[in-house]
């Protein structure tokens, strides 16, 4: 007989848990006087991230979805990008980028720019999914294709800051940035694809 909590246990469940108890570790290498800090910060991230498209993956394929994964996932989420954005934008805004023939100063609204345009919308489509939720209508603003890539660009982008320090040669560096510019991008497109699914509702009478 299958107990309530070995569902709830399941291994798609175990490897959200796994990606929220992992934050502390990303936050403590990120900040170790060591040469190889940031790059096991990356390695961290870079491996929860994995994981987030795993546990999907499993949860489908052993058709074991719960209320309990359908909770964690999108909150290990927020919570594995909001604090790496966190850790990025603290490091970046002091960050000098040498080159052959010179040293850069990278203004620190470079990078808080779009870190705040992507937590605000990160905000904004949390609220938004769970009001359509109250009101039965969930699966209109559920995951899109662009809402994937999105994703996808965010998550290098994130593994690449969180790699560079001011050691880092600046195309790495400038490479990290673009990326999360163009993330920044898809987040503000797909989320006005989320806004127009949900206009009918958010206009009713």
């Amino acid at each position: 007989m299958t107990r309530p909590y070995d569902q709830m246990f399941n291994w798609p469940n175990l490897l959200t848990l796994l990606r929220i108890l992992v934050i502390p570790l990303l936050v403590i290498f990120f900040y170790l006087p060591v040469w190889w800090g940031h790059l096991a910060a990356a390695i961290i991230f870079a491996a929860a991230s994995i994981t987030d498209w795993l546990d999907g993956y499993l949860a489908r394929y052993l058709k074991q979805s719960t209320r309990l994964g359908a909770f964690l996932d999108p909150v290990a989420d927020k919570l594995m990008v909001s604090i790496a954005l966190v850790l990025i934008v603290a490091e970046q805004t002091f960050q000098f980028v040498s080159v052959p023939s010179a040293v850069i100063t990278i203004p620190a609204a470079v990078i808080t720019i779009p870190a705040a345009v992507i937590v605000a919308r990160e905000i904004i489509v949390s609220a938004l999914r769970e009001w359509m939720a109250e009101i039965g209508q969930r699966a209109r603003v559920a995951v899109s294709g662009l809402g994937k890539i999105k994703t996808a660009v965010q998550m290098l982008a994130l593994v690449i800051l969180l790699l560079c320090d001011n050691t880092t040669n600046a195309v790495l560096v400038f490479t990290g940035y673009v990326l999360l510019y163009v993330a920044a991008v898809l987040t503000i497109w797909s989320m006005l694809i989320y806004l127009k699914a949900a206009w009918s509702q958010l206009t009713a009478e």
